[in-house]
C-alpha cells in the first residue's frame, strides 16, 4: 500500500455509476425516526419508551442547531449561486415537512399509547385541569415555597425591547386579561427544569403514581406570579427556540484557540433562530407578537404540543414496577485482569481487547492509576475529546503529574456542545503543570489514544489503547464501543508519531505503515482494501466486506462500495445513523441499522482477503470529514481470537431479526423479515450472554 498518500486512492479502471446519493439531512431524519420506533415498540418496556421519546427530543433539537443552521445559511448566503441556494430551500422544505410529520407521530404515540399505558400502570400524568381540590393546594404550596423562588417574569412591551431567548430553554408565553377592563399584556416566563427538575410527584399514599409537569405547577399559579398586578385571567403556552450553534472562529492566527471558542462562545447564545417551536392552541395575536418581536420568518416557526424538551423525559421519575424498565445489566468483568497484579505487565504480554458496556470500563481507570505510580512509567499520552462531568480519568492524569510523569494530553475543545466543558477542564490540567495541547487550526482530533510509555532494564517498552468511543466512564455503560490494549513496538511508535504530528501540523510529511491515521491515509488504504477484494474476486477467490460505522456519507467511498458489490463482492453494512448510499437494485449489497438498548458506535472494518480476513477497528466514520479534515486513527486487529471474536460480533448483528432496520433507498426503516420458524436473535442482548461466558474464560478477552 502507498501510506504516504493523503486521501490519494487508487482509482477504480470501472466507470462510476451514476449513482444519486440520498439527502444526508433526510437521511439523518430517517435515523431518528427509528428511534421514534423504539418509543412505540411494545416489546420495549413503558418507560424506556418514555425515554426514547427523550432521545428523539433531544436528537431533534441538536439537528436544528447544527444541520438545519447550515442549510439556512447557504440559503442566505448571496455569495453562493442561485443553482445551491434553490437546492438548499428545497432541502429546507423537506426537512421541515418531514419534522411536521414526524411531530404528529410523536404527539400520536404519546397521547395515545403512553399516557393510557401508564394510567393501565397506576402511573398518571395529571395537568393544571384534573387536580383534586388537594392535590391543587399542595402543588400551590409546592409553587410557594419552592417553585416560585426560581421564577423571573418579564413584562413585554412594544416599545421594549425583546429578552433574549436562550437556546433550547422552555419558556411560558403568557397572555394576562382584565375582565372589567379589557386591558391586555403579555409576559414570559423560564420554566426553572434545570435548577428544580421537570416533574413532581404529588404527595399521598394513593396505589397511584401521580405526576405533575412544572409547566403546569407554573400554569396553576399564574394568579399567585402575578398578584400585584391588575389581572383576572391568565393563559399559558409553551415556546421554545433553537438557535445556530455554529461557532465563528476567526482566522487571526496570534488568538490561541481556547480564546477564540470562549469569545464565539458568548456569540452563540444569540445565534440566529433556526426552529421556533410554541403550542398549536397558542392564542393567534400572541404568536404574531413573538414572531414580530423575534424577526421570525414563517419557515421558522414549528406548531408542536403543550409540552416541549421531551428531552427531560429521559429523566423520568423511578415510579411503578421494575418490570417497567430494562432489568439492570452489570458490565462483566475479566477473571484474569482482576487477579493480575500488574496491567502494564499484562498487556505486555498479550493484546487485550474490551468490549462496552458488555465489559467494564473500569480497566481503563485502573490503567492510568497504575502508570500513574508504577516507576517504570515516564510519560503517558492521551487525546481527550468528550470526558465525563465528574472524569475519573482526567484525575488519574492529574496524579500522574503530581507522581513526577510527564502527563502531555491533547485536549479536543472543539468537541460539539462540549466545548465549556472542555475548556474548564483544560484550565483544570493547566494548573496542575500538565502540557495541554489545545488541538489544531481548522481540524478536530477525533482519535482516542493512550499511550504509556515505560523504561525497564534500559528498554523502552509501551502500553497502547486504540478504540472506537471516548474516554468517558459515563457513556462507556450506554454506548458500544471497543479498546484494543496492545504493546506492540509498531503500533505504540506509530501512535506517538501521530502526536508529533499533532503538535507539528503538517501531514504531508508524516507516513504510517501499520495504522490508517486521518488525514494522511485512511482513504488511500480503504480505498486499497476495497481495490484487493475486487481483483480477488476476478480470481475466483472469498471477497466480502462487512463495515459497521455511525454515518456513511462520504460521495466517493458510496460510489466505490457501489462499484465493488457491482463486481460481485459482497458487501454487508451496518449502519446506526446516516446512510447516503441508495440500496435498491444492486443484490451484493446490503445495510442494516440497529437502535437497541445501547447506541451503537463502534466503527469496525472487516474484509476477507481472500479467506485470510482482516479486521480494523477505529475512530473514523466514512464522512469527507473524517476523512480529511480530523486526525483520527483506526489499527488492525493482529490477534487471531480478536479478529474472529470481532468477526462472530459482526455476524450476530447481521443476523439481528428483532432490533435491525433493512435501510434502502426509500427510508422506510422496515425491519428485518424475520423468515419462516426463525429463533429470534436480539443482538445487544445476545452479547450480555457472549461477554458474560468469555469473563469466565480465561486468556480471552
Amino acid at each position: 500500500m502507498n501510506k504516504k498518500s493523503a486521501g490519494k486512492g487508487k482509482k477504480s479502471t470501472e466507470k462510476a455509476p451514476r449513482l444519486k446519493l440520498i439527502n444526508r439531512e433526510l437521511s439523518w431524519l430517517s435515523f431518528n425516526e427509528r428511534v421514534l420506533q423504539e418509543a412505540s415498540d411494545l416489546n420495549v418496556p413503558l418507560l424506556e419508551r418514555i425515554k426514547f421519546l427523550g432521545i428523539f427530543s433531544n436528537n431533534l433539537d441538536e439537528f436544528f442547531r447544527v444541520r438545519v443552521a447550515g442549510v439556512r445559511r447557504i440559503v442566505n448566503t448571496k455569495q453562493i449561486s442561485n443553482t445551491a441556494r434553490k437546492q438548499a430551500k428545497k432541502t429546507l422544505e423537506a426537512i421541515i415537512a418531514k419534522v411536521i410529520q414526524q411531530q404528529k407521530k410523536f404527539d400520536k404515540i404519546y397521547t395515545q399509547q403512553i399516557l393510557p399505558q401508564l394510567r393501565e400502570n397506576g402511573i398518571q400524568i395529571v395537568d393544571e385541569k384534573s387536580l383534586t381540590e388537594a392535590e391543587l393546594k399542595s402543588v400551590r404550596q409546592h409553587f410557594t415555597h419552592v417553585v416560585s423562588q426560581k421564577l423571573f417574569p418579564i413584562i413585554l412591551d412594544e416599545s421594549r425591547g425583546f429578552p433574549v431567548l436562550n437556546d433550547g430553554d422552555i419558556y411560558l408565553a403568557i397572555k394576562l386579561y382584565n375582565r372589567q377592563s379589557a386591558e391586555v399584556k403579555y409576559a414570559i416566563v423560564g420554566i426553572p427544569a434545570k435548577a428544580l427538575g421537570r416533574f413532581y410527584i404529588l404527595p399521598g399514599k394513593s396505589e397511584t403514581s401521580k405526576i405533575i409537569l412544572l409547566d403546569d405547577i407554573l400554569r396553576c399559579s399564574l394568579d399567585v406570579l402575578f398578584k400585584s398586578l391588575d389581572f383576572d385571567e391568565f393563559t399559558a403556552h409553551t415556546i421554545k427556540i433553537t438557535r445556530d450553534a455554529e461557532l465563528d472562529l476567526d482566522s487571526e492566527l496570534a488568538t490561541p484557540l481556547r480564546e477564540k471558542l470562549e469569545k464565539s462562545l458568548k456569540q452563540r447564545k444569540t445565534g440566529a433562530p433556526t426552529r421556533f417551536l410554541y403550542d398549536a392552541n397558542m392564542p393567534e395575536d400572541l404568536l404574531q407578537f413573538f414572531t414580530r418581536k423575534l424577526f421570525l420568518d414563517k419557515d421558522n416557526l414549528i406548531a408542536g404540543g403543550k409540552y416541549h424538551n421531551f428531552r427531560d423525559f429521559i429523566k423520568f421519575p423511578h415510579v411503578g414496577s421494575r418490570e417497567l424498565r430494562y432489568a439492570p445489566f452489570t458490565p462483566a468483568r475479566l477473571r484474569d485482569l482482576d487477579q493480575a497484579k500488574s496491567l502494564l505487565n499484562e498487556i505486555e504480554k498479550r493484546d487485550i481487547l474490551l468490549s462496552y458496556p458488555y465489559q467494564t470500563f473500569d480497566y481503563i481507570i485502573r490503567l492510568l492509576r497504575e502508570a500513574a505510580i508504577d516507576p517504570t512509567v515516564y510519560s503517558i499520552h492521551i487525546s481527550l475529546y468528550r470526558i465525563a462531568e465528574n472524569s475519573s480519568v482526567v484525575e488519574a492524569l492529574i496524579n500522574a503529574a503530581q507522581n513526577g510523569k510527564q502527563v502531555v494530553v491533547l485536549m479536543e475543545l472543539r468537541a460539539r456542545f462540549m466545548e465549556e466543558h472542555n475548556i474548564w477542564w483544560y484550565n483544570k490540567l493547566k494548573e496542575e503543570g500538565i502540557k495541554v495541547i489545545e488541538g489544531i487550526p481548522n481540524r478536530k482530533v477525533h482519535s482516542k489514544l493512550i499511550v504509556i510509555s515505560r523504561r525497564k532494564n534500559f528498554k523502552t517498552t509501551y502500553c497502547t489503547h486504540i478504540g472506537t468511543g471516548n474516554f468517558n466512564e459515563e457513556t462507556a455503560r450506554i454506548y458500544c464501543d471497543f479498546s484494543l490494549l496492545t504493546s506492540r513496538k509498531k503500533i505504540s511508535q506509530e501512535c506517538l508519531k501521530v502526536f508529533d504530528m499533532i503538535m507539528n501540523f503538517e501531514p504531508e510529511k508524516f507516513e504510517f505503515n501499520t495504522l490508517w491515521v486521518s488525514p494522511v491515509n485512511t482513504r488511500s488504504n480503504f480505498e486499497e482494501l476495497v481495490h484487493r477484494e475486487m481483483v480477488n474476486v476476478k480470481r475466483g477467490l472469498p471477497a466480502r466486506m462487512i463495515i459497521k460505522l455511525n454515518s456513511l456519507v462520504d460521495d466517493r467511498s458510496c460510489v466505490l462500495l457501489y462499484i465493488a458489490a457491482r463486481a460481485g463482492v459482497k458487501v454487508d453494512l451496518i449502519v446506526r445513523g446516516i446512510c447516503c448510499l441508495p440500496l435498491t437494485g444492486e443484490p451484493n449489497i446490503r445495510a442494516i441499522s440497529i437502535v437497541d438498548r445501547y447506541l451503537e458506535h463502534s466503527r469496525i472494518y472487516y474484509f476477507e482477503n481472500g479467506g485470510k480476513p482482516e479486521v480494523y477497528i477505529g475512530s473514523a466514520d466514512l464522512m469527507q470529514r473524517n476523512i480529511e479534515y480530523r486526525v483520527e486513527v483506526t489499527t488492525p486487529i493482529l490477534d487471531k481470537e480478536h479478529r474472529e471474536l470481532l468477526t462472530r460480533f459482526l455476524e450476530v448483528q447481521l443476523n439481528d431479526n428483532v432490533k435491525a432496520r433493512v435501510l434502502d433507498g426509500e427510508m422506510q426503516n422496515k425491519m428485518v423479515k424475520l423468515p419462516a420458524n426463525a429463533k429470534l436473535l436480539r443482538s445487544q442482548e445476545e452479547f450480555q450472554h457472549l461477554f458474560r461466558r468469555l469473563a469466565d474464560t480465561p486468556n480471552i478477552q
